[in-house]
């Protein structure tokens, strides 16, 4: 299972702090992943949390493009590579997961919770939907996996907690590959 390795070196060997956060990367998508446990999701969607920003992986520099205010678009770069490895309940909601954001953000209290880099990242990702973005995104097959993708993701950013390793997830992500 190559795949799996590469996505265990990866996370094994991020040590960058997830942007404007007081986490790494990686410890922010366990701790997503771990969330989406805690609730009795489902395996995909316990594996799209915990894979959710792997496009940040794939970007060379984040910082440098958030201080150049472009946005990477990470969820289409993580979702271009994983989906050639994955089940669509996995990949569907990474690629949606930003949406969900400018969804949810139509909701003042839902903005207002968000971390200071979230509503910098939120401008780069084109803003809070409209009416019409809001209703075409909510025919999609995974809008609500998204949405629960989401809100894990903005809960999983506290620093010094106990975190599994990413290597306690091995079992799972292969359960989540394409046949």
């Amino acid at each position: 299972m190559k795949i799996i390795n590469k996505i265990i070196d990866n996370f094994n060997n991020n040590k960058k702090l997830y942007i404007g956060e007081k986490v790494t990367m990686a410890e922010h998508m366990i701790q997503t992943a771990m969330l989406a446990e805690d609730n009795n999701s489902t395996k995909s969607l316990i594996c799209a949390c915990l894979l959710h920003d792997y496009g940040h992986f794939i970007v060379d520099d984040p910082d440098f493009l958030v201080s150049k205010s472009l946005d990477g678009r990470h969820e289409d770069l993580g979702y271009d590579f994983l989906k050639n490895y994955f089940l669509p309940e996995v990949t569907e909601p990474i690629k949606l997961h930003v949406l969900a954001k400018k969804y949810l953000c139509r909701k003042k209290s839902y903005y207002n919770i968000l971390s200071k880099a979230s509503k910098v990242s939120l401008k780069l990702q084109g803003g809070i939907m409209t009416d019409e973005e809001a209703k075409k995104f909510t025919t999609m097959k995974f809008y609500q996996d998204a949405i629960k993708v989401r809100m894990y993701d903005d809960d999983g950013k506290i620093p010094n907690i106990k975190l599994k390793r990413i290597e306690d997830y091995r079992d799972l992500i292969s359960s989540q590959l394409i046949n």
